[in-house]
């Protein structure tokens, strides 16, 4: 196993850092597949991981927004992720999951191909975003993880699932 990075085994401790400490602590991320390629999300911004379920669409709203859902009695707006990175689109599968995020707007789910697992990633295995990269995602990409299991993208959810 890689010391660059584990699995998470524990249970998380939401108080384990601050601020001013936070660019030196490892990372905690979910990391989701879109097509065949691997992106993270900071886990202190994810509520929730749901199954697929009935999304209701709405007229004349950019094609990245899927609809909305019901999530016990809230309603909440749902995007595909892959659709809004610019990304091939793939069809749903039993493995496509709803995560739920805290962002700028409120609740909103992102519709990922599937979820992989929880990752602690050291500071020292992220590096910035590629230069040749930055002009076209820039944005969205707020940088790459190296991991056992391959590169990690991690985006900056903000602007990722901004409409």
């Amino acid at each position: 196993m890689s010391t660059e990075a584990t699995k998470t085994t524990e249970p998380i401790d939401l108080n384990s850092t601050t601020d001013a400490d936070a660019s030196q602590s490892p990372n905690q991320s979910v990391i989701f597949l879109l097509g065949a390629e691997s992106y993270g999300i900071d886990i202190f911004r994810v509520n929730e991981i749901i199954r697929m379920r009935e999304i209701t669409s709405l007229p004349r709203v950019e094609n990245h927004i899927r609809g909305l859902v019901n999530l016990r009695g809230k309603t909440i707006p749902v995007i595909a992720l892959g659709t809004r990175l610019g990304l091939s689109e793939v069809p749903d599968t039993e493995s496509t999951r709803i995560i739920v995020v805290d962002s700028e707007h409120g609740n909103v789910g992102i519709v990922v191909d599937a979820v992989r697992e929880v990752v602690t990633l050291d500071p020292a295995c992220i590096d910035a975003t590629p230069s040749i990269v930055q002009e076209l995602s820039a944005e969205f990409v707020r940088g790459v993880a190296k991991h056992e299991t391959g590169l990690i993208t991690l985006l900056e959810l903000d602007k990722a699932i901004a409409a």
